[in-house]
C-alpha cells in the first residue's frame, strides 16, 4: 500500500513562517508530480503549489513570493516553506502525490492534511 503523510502545520502570528513536510511511502515505483493545496473553511480546496521531479515548481498568484516548494527524490518527501504568512492563508494543507505501484498506472494519493492557522 502506499502512503502519504504530512506535518509541520500549527498556529502561527501574522507575518511569521513554518514549514510542511510530506512524505510518500509504500509500494512507488515513480513519484511524478506532488503537490501541496489547501482547503479554507466553507471553501473549495485549492492548489498552493507543485513540483515536478526535475524541480519544476509551479504556485499559486496568491502565494508567490512567499511560499517555496522544495522536493528530496531520495526520500520521496516534499517541502513547504511559508513565509510572510497572512491570515488568508488559514486552512487545511493536504499533500498529493501522483505515483505509480508495481504494475499499475499512475494515479493521485492524498494526505490527510494538516491545519495551519494564521491569528494573533
Amino acid at each position: 500500500q502506499v502512503q502519504v503523510v504530512e506535518s509541520g502545520g500549527g498556529l502561527v502570528q501574522p507575518g511569521g513562517s513554518l514549514r510542511l513536510s510530506c512524505v510518500a511511502s509504500g509500494s512507488i515505483v515513480v513519484i511524478n508530480v506532488m503537490g501541496w493545496y489547501r482547503q479554507a473553511p466553507g471553501k473549495q480546496r485549492e492548489l498552493v503549489a507543485t513540483i515536478t521531479s526535475g524541480g519544476s515548481a509551479n504556485y499559486a498568484d496568491s502565494v508567490k513570493g512567499r511560499f517555496t516548494i522544495s522536493r528530496d527524490n531520495a526520500k520521496n518527501t516534499i517541502y513547504l516553506q511559508m513565509n510572510s504568512l497572512k491570515a488568508e492563508d488559514t486552512a487545511v494543507y493536504y499533500c498529493n502525490a501522483n505515483l505509480r505501484k508495481p504494475l499499475g498506472v499512475p494515479l493521485n494519493y492524498w494526505g490527510q492534511g494538516t491545519q495551519v492557522t494564521v491569528s494573533s
